[in-house]
Order: structure tokens, then sequence, then C-alpha cells
């Protein structure tokens, strides 16, 4: 059997957060922002809005276009490391909202590569014939976790949903999940990393509230250099086991983290411009939610046709990376 995309939806917030307003919060600008990052806006959720605010709904679209009810669900995977609380996990909350009564859930952390690892979990259920409807979101509510009194983190990231539902099909078919390739390096791990709340500095520590540790902390440029060379090589990969090149390839998704990053990998992999998909200017880095956000805009936009050729790639903390390369 072979793993398919068959339907994708996503939610955000209603809350609009400007490069204006936050120059009322923050001392920065609005140049200051968009010229590295390209972000103009972001969603940020309201108050006693939770993760599972925005995943149900998501969850609901990807379910009502891939014609799928959810008590057909096999399992509920759910990318994220802005969950409701630490336990239980949010995709047993999911579950028990969608009426999903039949699926086994959990939850895992692989920061802004999440959807890709998590299609890679799909795809693997599902070639071994363990499910056969898959449901995956990517969810944060990374607002909760940012420090606005610190202008080089703050402006960067944003709030949303997406999921899509992955479903088992005959390998004759064509289209589908053809490869996935993942990476990790723990040692590069404090370039992006939240290094209070957990049980090293647990929040109940008072020390870690006066020393702001639980909040994202992150080495931009050191970041970004590694970034752009990870995401291309782990493309590069991904698309040679597929067996095409990229002149095959339709659409490149790549994580909206910035847009610099995304226009140099964009032209290392000699890409068109035009056949690069970036929405940052309106969401910012919404982390797992970014990838699956931006392939929900294009398929319901009606940009994305049978036989298509979509490659994803995404970079984020751990850190880890990688990349997916699907036939529509």
């Amino acid at each position: 059997m072979r793993a398919r995309i068959v339907g994708t939806g996503h939610a955000l917030p209603d809350r609009i957060l400007s490069n204006t307003d936050l120059e009322r919060l923050v001392e920065t600008a609005d140049d200051w922002i968009t010229t590295p990052t390209g972000s103009e806006e972001r969603r940020i959720a309201g108050d006693g809005e939770a993760n599972s605010c925005f995943a149900v709904p998501a969850a609901k679209k990807a379910l009502e276009m891939a014609g799928v009810e959810a008590d057909e669900l096999d399992l509920i995977l759910v990318a994220t490391v802005s969950p409701d609380m630490l336990f239980p996990a949010t995709s047993c909350l999911v579950q028990q909202q969608l009426g999903a009564s039949r699926a086994a859930a959990f939850d895992f952390a692989a920061g802004c590569s999440g959807f890709i690892y998590g299609l890679n979990i799909a795809t693997q259920f599902i070639e071994n014939g363990s499910a056969r409807n898959v449901l995956l979101i990517g969810s944060e509510i990374l607002s909760r976790f940012v420090d606005w009194e610190d202008r080089q983190t703050c402006v960067l990231f944003g709030d949303g949903a997406a999921a899509c539902v992955v479903q088992a099909h005959d390998s004759a078919d064509q289209s589908g999940v053809l490869a996935v390739r993942m990476h990790s390096d723990g040692n590069l791990h404090d370039l992006i990393h939240m290094p209070g709340g957990g049980s090293l500095r647990p929040p109940n520590d008072k020390s870690s509230i006066d020393e702001r540790l639980p909040f994202i902390k992150m080495k931009g440029s050191e970041t970004f250099k590694i970034a752009v060379r990870s995401l291309a090589e782990v493309s590069d990969e991904a698309l040679s086991a597929s067996g095409y090149t990229y002149d095959d390839v339709r659409w490149l998704i790549p994580h909206q983290a910035n847009r610099r990053i995304i226009d140099a990998v964009g032209q290392r992999l000699a890409i068109d411009s035009d056949r690069v998909y970036v929405n940052i200017e309106r969401l910012g880095n919404t982390s797992a939610a970014s990838i699956p956000i931006a392939l929900d805009e294009l398929n319901r936009a009606g940009h994305i046709a049978d036989g298509d050729l979509v490659v994803m790639t995404a970079f984020g903390a751990g850190l880890t990376w990688g990349a997916a390369v699907v036939a529509w």
C-alpha cells in the first residue's frame, strides 16, 4: 500500500498582530522586521484559546475534504511543541472532540520539522498495514512561549493549525508519498530551545522565571547558515530517492521560518520563485503548522493538480530537519 494525502484543512486565530502593533510592544520597527524575516503580520491566539481550539477545526476541514468520518480513523498524530497541557496528549483531546472512538492517538515533538516527521510516521503505519486512515495535525500556539521583551524572537512567531488525512491506496497508483528523509543533530540543540519549563528547570522554580527561561531562545545567525545548507541537502536526498528531478517539481513548500532562508534555498535548488510557496508575510513562523497550512492554502486555491509533484522541507529545534516528496 502507498500513503496518499486525500484531504487538507487549516484554522487560524482571528487576532492579527502587525509589525506596527509590535512597535508598540517592543523596541523595533517595521523595516527591521520585514527586511530580514519577510513577516508583516501574524495570527495570535486569544485568551482562553489553546492548541486544540485550532487543531480540531483544521481536522474537521481535512476530514470533510477527504470524505472520511471521524470513526473511520485508525490513528491521530499531533506534531507540536506547544500542547494544551503537558499531559494528556493534545491528540487525545482532539480524538475526544472529534468522536474518533477507534483511533489511537499520540503527540510528538520535532520542532518546526514536525509535519515532515509526522508524514513519515503516517506513511510507515500505512505501508506496514497497521492503519488505513491517519489524521496528521501540525498545531502550535507559540505566542504563549514568546518573550515579548526580546525583539529578536517575539517578531518571528505566529499561531495556527493545519491537518491532513493520509490514506492507504493501492501501490499501483503513482500518486502518494514517494520519499521522506529525516535528520537530527542534538549537538546543536541550544541554537533553538526553551531552557525552562521542563524537568530540568521546572515552572515552579522561581529562579527559572526570574531568568526568563520558559521562553523561546534562538541564535539567529548560526541557525541561518545551517538551515539553508540542511534544507537544500535533505531536499536533494528525498528527491533523488523518489526518482525525480527539480525540473519535475511543481511546488517547493519550505518551512516559513525566514524569507531570506526561503529565497536562499530556492536559489540553491535552482527552483524558480513562482514555484516556491511563501505565506510568511501573513502568518510568520507557525512551526509544525507552517508546511500543512501552506499545503492547504495551495490545495484549496486549486493550485495543485493531479500528478503535480510537491516537495516539502523543514528545519527546526533539535536540531531536526527533513523533506518529503509527494505526487498529488
